[in-house]
């Protein structure tokens, strides 16, 4: 077990849950505009944007925002009951579907990190043993994009709190005094 997550155990526990989601298709990290969906050949996406990592006194605080996202189809292939629930909504795509089937798998991710089992070394069988903890509630945005196809979604903010004993004896560096 590794005391002090680093940046990759932190970055590869959120890629891991987003590949064992079932309805996530495709998992990436880095920042949003970088996302080519030329290459992209399965949606939905879920995209973890670095921000920013906040220190405490034994603790690092590893802060993300998390894309759930799926191309907006200009077909509207709706069933008889779907078409009588919206007859008031000129409908010319999925969007509206696209927001409630993206903000479900989001809902879904903060409830994995908030309860889930799936933190465990040793698979779901151990949940006394989590190894990332999330704080505070969570404000989940929509969001619309236009690449080349319509892009939407939900962002949010999420901290993952993980030990840091800021151990020195084990720093890279000389043992000569840096004093003047």
């Amino acid at each position: 077990m590794v005391n002090n997550k680093t940046y990759n155990n932190v970055t590869n526990f959120l890629c891991r849950l987003g590949e064992y989601h079932e309805q996530i298709s495709t998992v990436s990290v880095g920042d949003i505009y970088d996302i080519n969906l030329e290459k992209m050949e399965k949606l939905p996406l879920l995209h973890i944007n670095p921000t920013n990592v906040v220190t405490g006194d034994s603790e690092l605080i590893y802060n993300f925002q998390i894309f759930i996202c799926d191309i907006v189809s200009e077909s509207n292939a709706q069933t008889k009951q779907q078409s009588n629930l919206t007859k008031l909504i000129n409908q010319k795509n999925n969007e509206q579907e696209v927001w409630n089937q993206t903000l479900e798998i989001a809902t879904d991710f903060i409830g994995m990190l908030r309860h889930s089992s799936r933190q465990s070394l040793v698979g779901t069988n151990d949940i006394n043993f989590p190894l990332y903890f999330t704080q505070d509630q969570f404000t989940i945005e929509p969001f619309q994009e236009r690449f080349d196809n319509m892009l939407c979604g939900w962002v949010f903010t999420i901290g993952i709190k993980v030990m840091n004993d800021f151990d020195t004896c084990t720093i890279p560096v000389s043992d000569l005094g840096a004093g003047y």
